[in-house]
């Protein structure tokens, strides 16, 4: 057969099933065949193969009314459809037929093909996809077109088209340089125009007022600058001093460390008693070396002293700073400074030893820029961020010991029985001389008896050590 030859598809269509035109004059015999209407069934043999026919087998097709038949004119329709599986192009081949002629006529298929999408016509190619415009290349577009113009209007107008992202931020840059640019050529030109009309006024010589005028605004220039480099050269000194400071610290440490491991070392050897040259030498007459001596040499405390006094110092120079400490600076480590150090651990949180003024203790309060202990005020007064205002009452007031305002309360008549009191004698008669039933004092007006003046120490007041009689006496404590 012709068909043999393909592989993918074979595929034969039969549009010839029509009613014989002899069939109504042609006469049976009893040996003859009978006569049957349309084409007979079939059932290919070869894989891949279709045989399709314009009418169901034992079935007439139908010429229709127009040039070609019904089946010619689906199968025009579906099989040269792009893409299309020709078993679907064939189903809808026969929903039209049927359609079309009222279910008269029903095309029909024989054979079968793989899962495969089989089509006449190959689908068309799909266009590439156009990718999405990306705002940041239109953006970069723009700011360099504005950038070759380069002038403040045209980076003004990229900046009211896109106020955001990175290319704003180099308009904005661009701006700003050109903005300097522009104040310093204006300088430059003022500065060029005075010297012209300094040069003119000299040649002149008849307008030496302002002249001098030029002369002062210039000496006042230089002296501002003047200014501005003294206080940049003591900004320096400041940091150089702190550089200095925290050097000569360490190199005392360095030095208060091998004075120690010295004055160890010697003792050691003392302790181990003479070494074999030493007894060779005394076996020789030549003099010995006397322990006694080197014991009796000054101690490491004695010799760490000075160093550890001058460590106080700046550690209470320091807490002084903060506002843990309010005495003097006298490099005395005292129950005062030991107090001011263990306050600064409570509001710094750390955990120095408050028996020693350390290095490390040093350096940790100057990393401190501010105050880190609250301001602590006498009685009378009360903190106003770094100095202590004095409390004024309103009128029917009084400050009270809780440092707070209290209103006076109207004096009450007490009314008192003079048969309670006790006679003269009995009161002569105590043993301590105390009369219990009257007051000894004048109670006046708002004040108060001497054994209710005692009163509990605060929180603060027990920081600086309040309940002794020097701290009392200081003036420190209230």
């Amino acid at each position: 057969m012709a068909i043999e030859p393909a592989r993918q598809l074979r595929l034969v269509i039969l549009d010839a099933c029509r009613d014989n035109p002899f069939a109504k004059i042609m006469k049976r015999s009893i040996a003859s065949r009978a006569i049957g209407r349309g084409l007979a069934k079939i059932e290919p043999t070869s894989p891949n193969t279709l045989i399709a026919y314009s009418a169901k087998a034992g079935s007439t097709a139908l010429d229709g009314d127009y040039r070609n038949s019904p089946f010619t004119m689906a199968l025009a329709k579906h099989l040269t459809r792009p893409g299309l599986d020709v078993r679907r192009a064939f189903g809808f081949v026969r929903d039209d037929v049927l359609k079309t002629t009222s279910n008269k006529q029903e095309p029909f298929v024989y054979g079968s093909l793989g899962g495969e999408d089989v089509s006449l016509v190959p689908a068309a190619k799909a266009a590439p996809s156009t990718p999405a415009p990306n705002p940041q290349a239109e953006a970069r577009r723009d700011y360099e077109l504005a950038l070759q113009l380069g002038n403040k209007d045209a980076l003004n107008a990229f900046l009211a088209q896109y106020p955001e992202g990175f290319y704003a931020n180099l308009a904005k840059i661009q701006i700003a340089r050109i903005a300097a640019e522009e104040t310093r050529l204006a300088a430059t030109e003022k500065a060029r125009l005075a010297e012209q009309e300094r040069a003119r006024l000299a040649a002149e010589g008849t307008q030496k007022t302002q002249q001098l005028k030029a002369a002062e605004v210039d000496a006042k220039a230089a002296q501002q600058a003047r200014i501005a480099a003294g206080k940049a050269k003591q900004v320096a000194q400041e940091q150089a001093a702190a550089a200095e400071q925290k050097r000569a610290a360490a190199e005392m440490a360095d030095k208060l460390s091998e004075k120690i491991a010295a004055i160890n070392t010697g003792a050691d050897r003392a302790a181990a008693g003479p070494s074999t040259a030493d007894k060779a030498g005394g076996d020789q007459g030549e003099p010995k070396t006397n322990v006694a001596s080197l014991s009796a040499g000054p101690s490491p405390a004695d010799i760490a002293k000075p160093f550890q006094a001058d460590i106080a110092k700046s550690v209470q120079i320091e807490l002084r700073r903060v506002g843990c400490f309010t005495a003097d600076a006298d490099g005395e480590w005292n129950a005062a400074s030991q107090r001011s150090l263990a306050l600064f651990n409570r509001h710094a949180r750390t955990k120095f030893d408050v028996k020693v003024a350390s290095v490390d203790a040093l350096d940790a309060i100057k990393l401190k820029p501010a105050r880190v202990c609250p301001l602590v005020c006498q009685h009378g007064f009360e903190a106003d961020g770094e100095r202590c205002s004095k409390i004024v009452c309103g009128e029917g007031s009084f400050l009270n010991d809780d440092n707070e305002c209290e209103r006076r309360r109207s004096k009450a008549t007490v009314k008192r029985n003079d048969n309670d009191r006790p006679s003269r004698r009995a009161r002569q008669e105590r043993p301590d001389g105390v009369d219990r039933g009257t007051p000894r004092y004048d109670a006046g007006y708002g004040a108060r008896p001497p054994a209710q003046q005692a009163r509990p120490l605060t929180g603060s007041e027990r920081v600086l050590g309040c309940n002794s009689y020097e701290a009392i006496m200081s003036g420190k404590c209230p």
